[in-house]
């Protein structure tokens, strides 16, 4: 099942991703637009669970497998290096909302959290490759589609994922119910849930049972 959801959200993203390039125009008064703009940005998402479920080795029971789709994923998202991911991830979780959490800022302010949590995961690598692939995606669609299409929704992806998988689980207070991760987790509302961080709003959850994959830890709340 986990390979089978894996590589739905990658194809899905993929071809809609292609669909939006070659076939959809820039018009900033349609609301068909808008939409698959912000389906986009929701599947963009998905790439992201997905990667982060194959740290976690909930993907497939084959490790190759399970890192090589995590590796797609994260190529797919915005050329984030896997393995610099696994290894913040995981010290993310095992020093959960504390000074030597990777993921965390000692501020609490919204915008230098993210900004760090960006310049955190940006390498010399990545901005050569999405490059690249900026001036190669020109010879197939114009250029204002590329920003619309492409960049934009990996942008507002990231940004969806910082405030409702990183900002709103560990920012503090830190209660008692937050114990002993430091994580605290949605209210009860399985489909706010889903279409905020394909559960992963559930944040306590997961950090109790790291090795539930993203589509079951709504059974945990």
């Amino acid at each position: 099942m986990g390979i089978f959801i894996a590589t739905f959200i990658i194809l899905f993203w993929l071809c809609h991703c292609a669909y939006m390039l070659v076939v959809l125009e820039w018009n900033p008064f349609s609301v068909w637009m808008w939409l698959h703009v912000a389906l986009q940005t929701y599947l963009s998402v998905g790439l992201f669970i997905t990667a982060h479920d194959a740290m976690h080795g909930t993907v497939s029971a084959h490790k190759r497998v399970n890192n090589i789709l995590g590796w797609i994923a994260c190529f797919l998202f915005a050329g984030i290096s896997y393995k610099r991911l696994i290894n913040n991830h995981m010290a993310h979780h095992t020093y959960p909302g504390t000074e030597q959490d990777p993921d965390y800022d000692m501020s609490q302010n919204y915008v230098k959290w993210f900004s760090r949590f960006m310049i955190r995961y940006t390498t010399f690598p990545q901005l050569v490759v999405m490059g690249g692939l900026f001036n190669l995606l020109k010879f197939i669609s114009p250029e204002i589609n590329i920003w619309i299409f492409w960049v934009l929704p990996s942008m507002l992806g990231a940004l969806q994922l910082f405030t409702f998988g990183t900002y709103i689980p560990h920012r503090t207070p830190h209660t008692h119910e937050m114990e002993p991760h430091n994580a605290r987790t949605l209210k009860k509302n399985h489909l706010y849930a889903m279409l905020t961080c394909y559960f992963f709003g559930y944040h306590h959850e997961h950090h109790a049972s790291p090795r539930t994959p993203w589509w079951k830890l709504y059974s945990l709340k």
